[in-house]
């Protein structure tokens, strides 16, 4: 009871409370702005949040987070074009309703639909992830290891279409987290004599570098110089009536479970979300020859199954130290800058601050409903009238400011804008970007835990697979990696043999 105290007296003190807000605005917003995402603005803010207390800066997170989540659906209604990928899905009924003049009806479902959505999410992560993480006081340094092994490959193979570029991406984001001193010997590790190398590459400096840059970059390239016309945008409000909504509780229950489920695969994400909704929806309608051209129930399953990945996707983050996608990843990534480590020990070591988090992703996803109404909604849609080329210097000038306050080194400059060129170029070849950033966050933790795991059975490697628990990951984490290329194996002979 006591904790409970604490958490709420923390969480709806007047900074957090301010924080939310905020950010669930400013978040409705980027995802309004196609070009821009909800993990570009998140790999911005993380910097500007190293001075702040840390439910500050979750808080932060978590509004950018649910609000660019339904924000996205503005674009995908009014333009057919998704704002985030997760509303893909969105544009297949969405775009119809507004081509028969209901996108003010459309709108005020998506938002109805996402305010669900992470509420249900939320639910689920604030119930399930303490269960989990009470489970996880069985684990020791094997376990541990192979925790970290399995997050990393499931990435690498679940994410992007080729699993061989995933593991690979892996495999550079573990030797970036070599560089620096070794954390059990103190040997200095690839620093080639240079001081600002000893502590090792600056996560946060990497994280905007990756993702911030190449939309920037995209976004100067297609070179808008007039946004849309004030016509393109012009909405008028409506009612939705209580029959429709009362219909519309099947889809919703159907696609928030969905959505959870989804959330809590590593590597899955909002976008497969949507698209399975979307379809669970369509094949239990009466009509499913309605979907396409403007159904409702499309609309509302595809926003529903998006938002309700977002906290659940923390479930396995949290717990496990396993992000469930890249703004899971982005967020272990804040509570490591804020001194925290993620996985097991986090809910044992700091359960304020993790009941607080998750407190913040349950009110920012009902924030949505007061910050992404009809007028609201109407506002937000006029920021797709800024040229695409105002956004460029704007997002340089916050990614410079924001990377340099972190240590006060212009060499952070260039080793951001150094990870933002090889992103962008890994990206025009299909290689993921989560993957290095996986290896840069649970790089350190494999290597400590399998150090110490041959420590205490005095170099017997035989320990790692032994208990049972951690033989069943490490078949898992096998099993994953292995899959992939077995199955390309048996395509290959189907394909010569056909």
């Amino acid at each position: 009871m006591q904790i409970v105290t604490e958490i709420l007296g923390n969480v709806f003190a007047l900074g957090p409370i301010a924080a939310m807000i905020g950010a669930s605005i400013l978040g409705v917003f980027i995802g309004a702005l196609p070009g821009l995402n909800p993990v570009m603005a998140i790999a911005l803010l993380l910097p500007l949040t190293y001075s702040m207390e840390p439910l500050i800066a979750l808080g932060m997170v978590a509004g950018i987070y649910n609000g660019s989540m339904y924000g996205g659906a503005i674009p995908a209604i009014l333009l057919r074009i998704p704002g985030t990928p997760a509303a893909i899905a969105t544009t297949f009924d969405g775009y119809p309703m507004a081509q028969q003049g209901q996108a003010a009806r459309a709108l005020k479902i998506a938002c109805w639909s996402s305010a669900l959505g992470g509420t249900a999410s939320a639910i689920a992560l604030m119930t399930i992830g303490p269960i989990l993480a009470r489970a996880t006081l069985a684990f020791g340094p094997a376990e541990y290891f192979w925790i970290a092994m399995f997050g990393m490959a499931s990435i690498s193979v679940l994410v992007g279409k080729d699993a061989a570029k995933g593991l690979m991406a892996a495999v550079l984001g573990l030797l970036l987290g070599t560089v620096g001193l070794d954390q059990l010997s103190g040997v200095p590790r690839y620093t080639f004599g240079e001081p600002w190398l000893l502590g090792g590459v600056d996560l946060i400096v990497i994280l905007v570098g990756l993702y911030a840059l190449p939309p920037v970059i995209a976004l100067a390239e297609s070179a808008d110089l007039k946004g849309l016309s004030a016509a393109d945008l012009k909405l008028e409000s409506v009612k939705v009536p209580w029959s429709e909504v009362r219909g519309m509780v099947p889809t919703w229950l159907r696609s928030s479970l969905i959505g959870i489920g989804v959330g809590i695969l590593p590597g899955a994400g909002g976008n497969i979300a949507a698209f399975l909704s979307y379809n669970a929806a369509k094949s239990a309608s009466d009509d499913p020859e309605s979907f396409g051209k403007g159904n409702p129930l499309g609309v509302a399953a595809a926003e529903c199954g998006n938002n309700a990945d977002n906290a659940a996707s923390m479930i396995p983050a949290l717990t496990l130290g396993i992000p469930g996608n890249v703004v899971a990843a982005l967020v272990l990534g804040a509570l490591l800058i804020h001194g925290l480590q993620p996985g097991p020990q986090l809910f044992h070591q700091n359960p304020g601050l993790v009941g607080g988090f998750m407190l913040q992703m349950l009110l920012t996803s009902l924030l949505i409903l007061a910050v992404g109404g009809a007028a609201a909604t109407r506002i937000f849609a006029q920021v797709q009238r800024l040229p695409g080329v105002l956004l460029v210097p704007t997002i340089l000038v916050l990614m410079v400011v924001g990377v340099y306050v972190i240590n006060g080194r212009p060499i952070d400059l260039w080793v951001m804008f150094a990870a933002g060129v090889a992103g962008y170029f890994l990206e025009k070849v299909e290689v993921p970007l989560a993957p290095i950033v996986l290896g840069l966050i649970l790089g350190p933790m494999a290597e400590q835990s399998v150090r110490r795991a041959l420590l205490i059975s005095r170099g017997d490697v035989t320990e790692l697979v032994t208990r049972p628990l951690s033989a069943v990951i490490a078949v898992a984490t096998v099993s994953l990696i292995v899959w992939p290329l077995v199955r390309g194996i048996i395509r290959r002979k189907n394909t010569r043999l056909s």
